[in-house]
């Protein structure tokens, strides 16, 4: 690394300890231990859970950060408090325990079950639902597994999804430091993750799946579907909408995976900002390899490619505010997540052109799970993390193995398809307020 690069690293680095050191406070553990008795005014998220990470030493935490050595599945039922406690896009963390489901997310039920029973229930709410549909949401680096839970049954219910709620979740420390390991874990869970995605496209209850996946979760999902459709010979029709938010992949190796999957491949919806600092240093550190949430659109030999591949982008370079890495513009877009839902649960492409202002198609999910993805990234994008005790604990002794990447997502804004163009780009600039 150059003079220059080492010295805009040590800036950066200084932007993170000062923002750790009077970060949020840090959070009651065991959040998932369910409480006596819900709120009549709450309303209730049901999902079921599919994880690679095993099993933690306390009742209330139900999984930790470390691997599995075979897939566990939970049943898993979120209180969520009424409009008048909270808003849209936020999850309400308790500050105490037990949760007070008037004005906290709260458990309401955290019940590991064995994967038959994760099938019965999967068939028996896919019959019940009104699309017949499953929406998977694979979170990002950083996440502890509390941390998942919350932000998808926020997604839920804001969004008024009607599709199933399936979450997958991977062995992640739910540590700025530990990159690493959680870029492995993407890895070591690719087999369960596809196992699910066969199963699913068996399942003559399942009508239709769609995939909203998150930063580094983006890697976990397409090397999945890559490696589905190499053993398949294609990809299930069923297979409708994958929502790649802000990924950090390389665009070679982008490329590459969706030649993988063949013609018949989901409708992919891609959102990008050029403006990333976060994945522009990225991009430096992988070599100067393009990292596809920050690509132009518009430029060759991109729109070409993603015409031809039929990858819809929604462009938010536009967008003013966030973070001071112009990385958290995705993070607070209440109308988003309601579209989102509304389109799905009907049947629709997410990109189609008749929303008229086309910018609220973007995938909104958790500050505390975004990603990037590279050693600096991390530095880079921890600004736009909701920091824990052990995390600045982390920080606090092992700042020198500072190790990859972090991003913030969800989405603030308008879009406009432009004739004969792949991609929606913002009109207007809007300020967005970072959310800590």
């Amino acid at each position: 690394m150059d003079s220059e690069g080492r010295t805009g690293l040590f800036y950066c680095l200084i932007i993170v300890l000062g923002l750790l050191l009077s970060g949020c406070a840090g959070r009651p553990r065991g959040v998932l231990v369910p409480i006596a008795k819900a709120s009549p005014m709450s309303s209730r998220v049901e999902m079921i859970v599919a994880t690679t990470r095993s099993r933690a030493d306390t009742r209330g935490e139900m999984f930790s950060g470390e691997r599995g050595l075979t897939p566990s599945f939970a049943e898993i039922t979120v209180s969520i408090p009424s409009a008048k406690h909270r808003k849209v896009g936020e999850v309400e963390w308790p500050k105490r325990l037990p949760a007070n489901p008037l004005t906290d997310f709260a458990t309401l039920k955290a019940d590991e079950v064995s994967r038959p029973q994760a099938e019965a229930w999967l068939s028996k709410s896919v019959r019940k639902s009104a699309d017949r549909g499953v929406l998977i949401f694979i979170h990002g680096f950083n996440n502890r597994f509390e941390d998942s839970v919350f932000r998808f049954a926020q997604i839920v219910h804001d969004a008024g999804a009607k599709s199933v709620p399936v979450l997958v979740t991977w062995p992640s420390r739910g540590s700025l430091l530990a990159y690493g390991y959680d870029r492995e874990s993407t890895n070591y869970t690719r087999n369960a993750l596809e196992n699910l995605l066969q199963y699913m496209a068996k399942d003559p209850e399942v009508k239709e799946v769609s995939i909203l996946a998150h930063s580094m979760g983006n890697w976990l999902a397409l090397e999945s579907l890559r490696q589905m459709a190499i053993r398949n010979g294609h990809l299930p029709a069923k297979f409708k909408n994958v929502m790649l938010a802000a990924p950090d992949v390389d665009v070679d190796v982008f490329r590459s995976q969706i030649a993988d999957m063949g013609k018949q491949h989901p409708k992919f919806t891609l959102f990008v900002s050029r403006d990333d600092r976060a994945l522009a240093f990225s991009r430096r550190v992988w070599g100067n390899v393009p990292r596809l949430g920050s690509i132009d659109p518009e430029e060759a030999p991109y729109k070409t490619e993603l015409a031809a591949n039929d990858v819809s982008v929604i462009d938010l370079t536009k967008i003013k505010g966030g973070d001071r890495l112009r990385h958290s513009k995705f993070a607070e877009a209440p109308e988003i997540v309601q579209l989102i839902g509304s389109r799905l649960s009907n049947g629709q492409e997410l990109t189609d052109s008749r929303l008229g202002v086309g910018d609220r198609i973007v995938a909104a999910t958790t500050s505390v799970a975004a990603t990037t993805g590279t050693a600096a990234g991390l530095i880079l994008a921890a600004p736009a993390a909701a920091v824990d005790q052990t995390t600045r604990e982390n920080y606090a002794s092992g700042v020198e193995a500072l190790n990859p990447g972090f991003q913030n997502i969800s989405a603030k804004n308008a879009c406009r398809t432009m004739p004969g163009s792949n991609s929606c780009t913002i009109d207007r600039e809007e300020k967005v307020n970072e959310a800590h």
